[in-house]
């Protein structure tokens, strides 16, 4: 039997939904776009932190959204009309889902590890929750918000051994603390539009906003970079995969399962950032993040169980 539309909430001229077009259990699409955002996502620290090593922050943030812009270019789908009422919220995901975040990563990796970025990650599901409840005035279902607190406390385990590493950095902190405010922001701003009109074309389209902003800084920062093979394919990377085709994975992810049941993708980056760090990086894990990648995925399967919210 389908599921009846998503409800539709109007909070300070924003449309939003706090369900998906499929409210049951993760299907076995489901679980194959989740488990390649969570791969793609945890590697993308990893290839931002590569292209650091020769190219500005500017350089990269720019040169992402392009690449991310001109790969889903090369989809007929990507290039369908986004009907004007519809526009000032298509540009807002560009600004704070892909501009703000592609710079302020890129920023913050200068001053932290990249585990550590993709760890705080992890904290995007609950303010994703947060930002829905506010807006929407419906709880998660019970399940779900287990589901988000054994989530949660995965991740306190998980980054606890770095966020006390004095060699850390408060400002390289505040800035993913940014970006993923914008991913949370984005998050309630995906369902509708992407019921609407699909993935493909929202995230295009925002890519194209992101990149006209952030041209001036990719030009400027061109003169204290420098062209290297390894961080130039790994922006490349970043850019058409991470970027382009895991942004439009990920909106159409949260548009069939809802904001609070997509965003838990972010449960599972830090798993794969931290393996990344041990294997390419010579870093080491600590017992309690053992434990912590234990919780985290505990949580995403609960969360990923059929949603029934419940009115505040």
């Amino acid at each position: 039997m389908s599921n009846p539309s998503p409800p539709i909430s109007r909070a300070g001229g924003l449309v939003v939904t706090g369900e998906g077009t499929n409210r049951e259990a993760y299907a076995l699409i489901d679980w194959a776009m989740f488990g390649s955002i969570s791969l793609i996502w945890g590697a993308s620290f990893l290839f931002i932190a590569i292209g650091l090593r020769s190219l500005e922050p500017g350089v990269i943030a720019a040169a992402r959204v392009m690449l991310g812009a001109g790969a889903l270019l090369l989809f007929p789908a990507a290039r369908r009309r986004i009907e004007r009422s519809d526009r000032l919220r298509v540009v807002a995901i560009g600004l704070v889902s892909q501009a703000a975040p592609a710079l302020l990563f890129a920023l913050a990796e200068e001053r932290i590890e990249s585990a550590l970025a993709g760890m705080l990650v992890s904290a995007t599901p609950i303010l994703t929750a947060l930002l829905m409840t506010a807006i929407t005035r419906r709880l998660p279902g019970r399940v779900q918000l287990v589901g988000l607190s054994i989530g949660f406390l995965g991740v306190i385990a998980l980054t606890a051994p770095s966020l006390t590493d004095a060699g850390g950095s408060a400002l390289g902190v505040f800035y993913v603390a940014l970006a993923i405010s914008g991913y949370a922001f984005a998050n309630v701003l995906y369902p509708p539009l992407q019921q609407t009109y699909g993935a493909l074309p929202v995230i295009m389209w925002a890519l194209v906003a992101a990149s006209i902003v952030l041209l001036p800084l990719g030009v400027l920062g061109l003169a204290d970079s420098s062209w290297e093979w390894g961080p130039v394919l790994a922006i490349l990377a970043l850019g058409v995969v991470g970027t382009g085709l895991a942004r439009a994975m990920h909106m159409t992810l949260i548009g069939r399962v809802g904001p609070n049941r997509g965003a838990v993708a972010g449960y599972s980056i830090p798993v794969i950032a931290l393996i990344l760090g041990v294997v390419f990086l010579d870093e080491t894990v600590a017992l309690i993040q053992i434990g912590g990648v234990a919780l985290a995925l505990a949580g995403s399967y609960l969360v990923s169980r059929k949603d029934a919210t419940t009115d505040r």
